[in-house]
C-alpha cells in the first residue's frame, strides 16, 4: 500500500454486484471500485445515454436502462438476471425540498410513495438472486435529521429509511441488509441541486468540516465496498459526513 490509498486488488474477486443508479455519482464510482476489486457489475440507470457512456469505461457484464421508480420493471428486470449476484446497491432517488406553502401535494405524494416503492420493491425482488450473506444496501441522508424549513418529505424518508433497513435485515436474513446515511457529497446531483451556489457550499464545507475537505462520491464508494466485503455487518446504519452533524449549524 502507498500513500493513503487502499490497497483494492482482488478484494471482490470472483463477485458480482448490481449498481441501481450507475450513471453517475456514487453509483458510478461505487461501479468503478468494484471492478479494481476484481469484481463484475451489472449496471442500471435512467438515462440510457449516460450509462452506455458509464458503461464505455466500467465494462460491466451487463447493462439496462429503466427507471427505478416503475416497480414491475424493477421486478422484471431481477427476474431476468441470468444467475445469482453476490450484492445489489441501490443509490437511485433524490431528495424533495419544498416549504409546505409552496408544496404539490400530489407530486409530493408522488415521490415519497415512489421512494419507499423503490426501496421495497430492490429488497422483494432481489430476494431471490443475491446469495446467502451478499448484501443489500441503500443509500439514504443525514442532512434532514434536523428539523429545518422545506425539509418535511425529506426528513420523514431519512428517518423511515434506517427503520426500513433494519427490519428487512431480519426478515431477508441470511443476506444483509445496510443503509449509508450520506451528508452532502459533491456529485452532479449536488452541482443540479445548487447550482451557481455549489462553489460557495464547497468552500463552507471545506472551511468547518473536521476532515477539511468535502465528502467525495469515492469515500462513499470505499464505505459500500467495506460494507459489501464484512459479513458481520447487518440491519444498521453507516453515517459518512465528514463530521457535518458535530457542527452546531
Amino acid at each position: 500500500m502507498t500513500g493513503n490509498k487502499p490497497n483494492q486488488d482482488q478484494e471482490l474477486a470472483g463477485q458480482t454486484v448490481v449498481v441501481i443508479g450507475a450513471s453517475s455519482g456514487i453509483g458510478l464510482e461505487t461501479a468503478r471500485r468494484v471492478r479494481a476489486g476484481g469484481g463484475r457489475v451489472v449496471m442500471v440507470g435512467r438515462d440510457p445515454q449516460r450509462l452506455e457512456r458509464a458503461a464505455a469505461e466500467i465494462q460491466p457484464l451487463s447493462t439496462m436502462a429503466f427507471d427505478a421508480t416503475d416497480t414491475d420493471r424493477l421486478e422484471q428486470f431481477f427476474s431476468e438476471l441470468p444467475g445469482p449476484v453476490d450484492h445489489v446497491i441501490s443509490t437511485a432517488g433524490g431528495p424533495s425540498y419544498a416549504p409546505l406553502a409552496e408544496m404539490d401535494l400530489a407530486r409530493t405524494s408522488r415521490h415519497f410513495g415512489e421512494r419507499l416503492a423503490m426501496t421495497l420493491g430492490t429488497a422483494k425482488y432481489s430476494r431471490g438472486r443475491v446469495r446467502d450473506a451478499g448484501t443489500l444496501l441503500f443509500i439514504g441522508g443525514t442532512g434532514a435529521r434536523r428539523p429545518a424549513k422545506g425539509m418535511t418529505v425529506t426528513s420523514a424518508l431519512t428517518a423511515a429509511l434506517p427503520a426500513i433497513t433494519a427490519s428487512l435485515a431480519l426478515e431477508l436474513a441470511p443476506i444483509r441488509v445496510n443503509l449509508i446515511a450520506a451528508g452532502f457529497v459533491d456529485t452532479p446531483l449536488s452541482a443540479s441541486l445548487l447550482g451557481d451556489e455549489l462553489e460557495a457550499r464547497r468552500e463552507e464545507l471545506r472551511a468547518s468540516l473536521p476532515i477539511r475537505r468535502v465528502v467525495g462520491p469515492q469515500d462513499v464508494a470505499a464505505l459500500a465496498v467495506h460494507i459489501m466485503r464484512n459479513e458481520a455487518l447487518t440491519g444498521a446504519t453507516y453515517d459518512i459526513d465528514g463530521g457535518q452533524q458535530l457542527l452546531s449549524h
